[in-house]
């Protein structure tokens, strides 16, 4: 049973391992730290253990405190990059979905922190004077997930397109997720299998 304990973790480091291929240098952030970080503080899954090809988009939502207060941070395609920037910043998330200022149930697409380093930052733009619309992905390249997308083929739809960041739509726009939080649910969900089968080794069950 114990060589069953170590093939589990085994798959969880290679698991882990192929996603840090993927994510490593991506946006120059250095996504081990992050998981490192992210291994310390997972004694308390947010979501409980059943084993990752059944978790769903909606379950990690519900984690977050966002499914059923259906909370979309957002601005508008006329709104300068400063205020979405300051958006991002007040409330320390990602990315914002944008909608249209003539029809607020528009969804216009989504503006990240890396569209503001790369469109403006590196090319000397002023973030005052720039729109949103101008440097925004445009709802027709946006790449979104439902509710009841599982969480795999959400990660690999953010692994695929070398994205970060994917809004979650119901006919409707009703949360985001990024790479971050489905990296931390893997990472409960591989930490919650060794310890059910540790506590089945040591006859806690």
């Amino acid at each position: 049973m114990q060589g069953v304990v170590k093939a589990i973790q085994a798959h969880g480091n290679r698991l882990k391992h192929a996603v840090l291929q993927h994510l490593r240098f991506t946006d120059g952030f250095y996504w081990p730290n992050i998981v490192s970080r992210f291994e310390t503080a997972i004694s308390s899954p947010r979501i409980p253990h059943k084993g990752l090809e059944n978790i769903t988009v909606y379950e990690l939502l519900k984690a977050k405190g966002e499914e059923e207060k259906e909370v979309v941070y957002w601005c508008r395609t006329s709104d300068t990059v400063y205020d979405a920037v300051q958006n991002m910043t007040q409330h320390n998330i990602g990315a914002l979905v944008v909608i249209k200022p003539e029809d607020e149930k528009l969804l216009a697409g989504i503006v990240t922190e890396r569209d503001y380093l790369r469109k403006i930052i590196v090319q000397g733009k002023s973030s005052t004077s720039t729109r949103v619309g101008e440097i925004m992905t445009d709802e027709n390249k946006l790449i979104s997930v439902t509710s009841d997308t599982n969480i795999l083929k959400a990660m690999q739809l953010m692994i695929d397109h070398h994205i970060r960041h994917v809004p979650v739509i119901d006919k409707k726009v009703v949360g985001m997720i990024s790479i971050v939080d489905v990296i931390r649910t893997i990472l409960e969900q591989q930490h919650a299998e060794v310890k059910h089968l540790n506590e089945y080794i040591r006859g806690n069950y």
